[in-house]
């Protein structure tokens, strides 16, 4: 199935030098894929003519006369800047001419924009931020990121559905395994939004595994790992500040003397493998579900290539009809703990 991107061609900490340098590439390797670049016509034109690219039917400007700045108050760029490169692109997923938005703007912004242009999913009370993480095993879908800091027990249970059916969409696995985030693996652990959440897990049709602890994630124990926005933001830096640390130990170390720089000569192939495999950059693009909408949100430092990587994830979730299944399986739960509720009544 082909489909429509819209691209906040203005948004993160580079604009139109990263964003359209990986539209153009995405669209090299999906050529029947369309891409709209939305932002201010003359910095994009300027862009796309130092890449030697044409407009066409497959690439097209749609303008946009204002930016939301990386810095900026959410609530003012929502109420100020009604003509901002991200809201015009989330709108045009709104409209039904994209099937999907990126950007690599403010995140704050971005999240009070696309909640309040395309509103919730029936059923779910908040989105929440998902993205992948490697692990032994390949890779795992965590939730929430940072969307929501204060959760009940009822929205773990709706981030695990959605996380569920965005690796169903992304990796066809028919029953992905769902593991809640916790200080123990024994059901005895943790606070009671944590335990009562474990309890509808339990009693979900969901391929819930049960509580995991933080090393669980780069194991690989589960395909999703549910927590709320406050536990998954800290983590997620923490892995990043992580990688950083031993990326730069390696060069540290490597950079000794002239004996440890032969070494990494020679050890050259082994470390590429490493960082191919570590490389946060492939993981790019963290999603925005319980929207009526597919939005995407890329680092804002990203480079080409991993900007590249969210266009790429947007598009697969537009594909795999993932606000459909969503809407289902949410739709499924309601009826299910409606019958229940009547039971108990």
């Amino acid at each position: 199935m082909d489909v429509t991107i819209a691209i906040d061609a203005m948004g993160g900490d580079h604009g139109p030098h990263v964003t359209i340098a990986a539209a153009v590439e995405y669209l090299r390797k999906n050529p029947d894929d369309t891409i709209v670049l939305v932002g201010l016509p003359d910095a994009i034109e300027a862009q796309l003519r130092a890449l030697k690219v044409s407009v066409g039917p497959n690439l097209r400007i749609h303008a946009a006369t204002e930016v939301v700045g990386m810095d900026e108050s959410p609530q003012l760029a929502l109420r100020n800047k009604k003509d901002s490169s991200m809201r015009v692109a989330i709108n045009l997923v709104k409209n039904g001419e994209a099937g999907a938005c990126v950007s690599a703007g403010n995140t704050g912004a971005l999240m009070a924009t696309a909640r309040y242009v395309l509103k919730t999913l029936p059923g779910i009370d908040r989105p929440a931020i998902a993205s992948y993480l490697p692990t032994n095993k390949g890779q795992v879908c965590m939730l929430d990121l940072g969307a929501n800091t204060d959760c009940n027990a009822e929205h773990l249970l709706q981030f695990a559905i959605m996380g569920a059916t965005l690796v169903t969409a992304l990796e066809h696995k028919p029953n992905p395994s769902v593991g809640l985030l916790n200080i123990g693996s024994e059901d005895i652990k943790g606070n009671e939004v944590v335990k009562q959440a474990a309890q509808l897990l339990r009693e979900s049709d969901l391929n819930f595994y049960g509580n995991v602890e933080g090393n669980d994630i780069f194991k690989g124990t589960t395909d999703v790992v549910v927590c709320d926005g406050f536990v998954g933001n800290v983590a997620l830096k923490t892995t990043e500040g992580l990688a950083q640390m031993l990326g730069g130990f390696l060069r540290e170390e490597f950079g000794r003397n002239v004996f440890t720089k032969l070494a990494a000569v020679v050890a050259m192939p082994v470390i590429n493998a490493f960082k191919k495999r570590v490389d946060h950059r492939r993981y790019n693009g963290a999603s925005f579900l319980g929207l009526k909408g597919i939005v995407v949100k890329s680092h804002g430092s990203a480079d080409s290539f991993a900007f590249l990587c969210a266009i790429e994830r947007a598009a697969e979730e537009a594909r795999g009809g993932m606000l459909h299944h969503i809407g289902e399986h949410v739709e499924k739960w309601h009826h299910a703990h409606q019958l229940k509720m009547a039971e108990v009544s």
